[in-house]
């Protein structure tokens, strides 16, 4: 299969400058504290910590999910601090791919109706559209079950399906929160090498949350939070 080529992208994919994040409640809670990060094009970083440490936070900021209380956010040298949601919008699906723990997938569709929704929204021709999805389920080898309901899947099936959405527009950046975490470990294991062999192949740049040191352990980056700073940032 021909993958179709990125945008050209160079040097610095992801950068934040003293970034932080607060929630207004009943108290005030502060989940992300003066972070500043750059991550490559192409690296795959895992961000680990305790729970509370931060890390979805921090994803969801990356992501477009979010708006960060102070700092600021750039996406392939966008700005995502100021912009309004309607651009955010814009970010999230021309640029962004989620693969998230609970895989997502609407329960009434099938594999192949799963991955081309987000493709819809591209306006792209039906031909197009039908082709592309059937492509990226070979990627992860799903062919065999396009017309399949995510509950006629296994866990392991599901989340490839998940992948495979995520992975419609080949995005520059691919963010996954705890993508193995629902799994047995064998199947969490073929999970992780399915998502480094897309990093190699399609050159994306990939943050993994994880609680999970395995899977931190064949990244080539391992950024570690607590108390919503960063403690450590180690590369292999």
């Amino acid at each position: 299969m021909e993958v179709e080529p990125l945008l050209s992208l160079a040097g610095v994919m992801i950068q934040l400058q003293q970034v932080s994040k607060v929630f207004d409640g009943k108290r005030q809670v502060t989940a992300l504290d003066h972070v500043s990060l750059s991550v490559s094009k192409g690296e795959m970083v895992a961000i680990t910590g305790p729970s509370g440490s931060g890390k979805s936070t921090l994803l969801n900021l990356i992501g477009g999910l979010d708006k960060p209380t102070s700092g600021e956010i750039l996406l392939d040298g966008e700005s995502l601090s100021q912009v309004s949601d309607d651009e955010l919008t814009r970010v999230r699906r021309d640029k962004i791919g989620f693969i998230f723990q609970f895989f997502n997938l609407l329960p009434a569709l099938t594999c192949l109706e799963n991955v081309v929704l987000p493709l819809h929204l591209r306006g792209w021709p039906r031909k197009k559209i039908d082709e592309r999805a059937r492509e990226l389920l070979e990627l992860v080898e799903l062919s065999h079950r396009l017309d399949h309901l995510p509950e006629e899947l296994s866990g392991g099936e599901r989340q490839r399906v998940a992948i495979a959405r995520a992975l419609s527009i080949y995005p520059p950046v691919l963010l996954a929160d705890e993508p193995t975490g629902n799994l047995d470990s064998q199947t969490g294991a073929e999970i992780l090498k399915l998502i480094q062999r897309l990093n190699e192949r399609l050159n994306s740049t990939v943050l993994v949350v994880t609680h999970d040191m395995g899977v931190s352990g064949t990244c080539t980056r391992t950024i570690r939070l607590r108390d919503g700073r960063i403690v450590e940032d180690a590369r292999r």
